[in-house]
């Protein structure tokens, strides 16, 4: 698995309006709904960057009105899981 890591300086952290503990984690949502918005990676891998579950991510890209892109590989697979709750 390959990992990096932002190095910030200690002024930039200092200057960023939230307590030192909640940074880390509001970056990695902040960078995941950019990457997304920007289509640089899909709805999982930037829920997984977030480490958000499908709904909570779905709900924070809607408070940052984001529109969310939906393609025909999403519909298929929507598609096969109605089928199969309508199989059960």
């Amino acid at each position: 698995m390959r990992k990096i890591g932002v190095e910030l300086p200690e002024d930039l952290v200092d200057a960023i309006k939230l307590p030192l503990g909640e940074v880390p984690m509001r970056l990695r949502k902040e960078l995941a709904v950019r990457l997304y918005e920007k289509r640089l990676l899909g709805f999982g891998k930037a829920r997984q960057l977030a480490e958000m579950s499908k709904w909570e991510f779905q709900r924070l890209l809607g408070e940052e009105k984001i529109l969310r892109s939906y393609d025909s590989e999403e519909l298929e697979k929507d598609i096969e899981s109605l089928q199969e709750l309508e199989s059960e």
